[in-house]
């Protein structure tokens, strides 16, 4: 990924299978999209957490893929980042970035993690931080809407964005204002985490 970009969808062409965002999107009323896409988005992750289901799991890491990311950002990317549905679209964004660009953000991740120690052992990322290792991670931190405690969820993504933006910061090429995006990110993801841990997150 160029050193000016921030994380952003990985464009291929939108699959839908099952019709899963089909009353989301298209429909000409933005109160009724919005409100459409809240309830799917309460619906993966509260519904999610409650089935415990490995099949669940599976399914909401494979969600880009089969529906597409540009379907995903059409429902959920003008979410605000302290609600359910924000949250997803930067969970799914994050890996839609990872895969499309595994290499580079583990170049970056190397980078980081002697400037962010703590924020890279939340991660929870296998050492060494290789492409392969990274996708794992991120996949991961997807089928844990379903398996674990949504904080924490949210809490490792944040760590890992951390540990990206410091990885980045340190890099010669990289721009100030790329190193803030994925600083934002971070910082996102975890304030959502708070309110998660205190029940206001919806």
């Amino acid at each position: 990924m160029p050193d000016d970009s921030s994380p952003r969808p990985h464009h291929r062409p939108a699959q839908r299978d099952g019709g899963f965002f089909e009353t989301v999107v298209g429909g000409t009323d933005p109160a009724l999209v919005t409100e459409a896409a809240d309830r799917a988005a309460t619906l993966l992750v509260r519904g999610a957490r409650e089935a415990q289901d490995d099949a669940v799991a599976e399914r909401l890491v494979g969600l880009a893929d089969s529906e597409g990311i540009e379907a995903i950002a059409e429902v959920w990317s003008s979410s605000p980042a302290d609600s359910l549905a924000g949250c997803l679209w930067r969970l799914f964004l994050l890996r839609s970035w990872v895969h499309a660009d595994a290499v580079g953000v583990a170049a970056e991740f190397e980078a980081g993690r002697a400037s962010a120690e703590f924020a890279h052992v939340v991660a929870g990322v296998a050492d060494p931080p290789g492409p392969e290792e990274l996708r794992a991670m991120v996949d991961a931190v997807l089928r844990g809407i379903a398996t674990s405690d949504f904080a924490d969820v949210l809490f490792r993504a944040a760590a890992f964005a951390r540990v990206v933006s410091a990885g980045r910061a340190a890099s010669s090429g990289a721009s100030e204002a790329s190193v803030r995006r994925i600083l934002a990110l971070a910082e996102q993801l975890e304030a959502a985490g708070h309110q998660e841990m205190r029940q206001r997150l919806v």
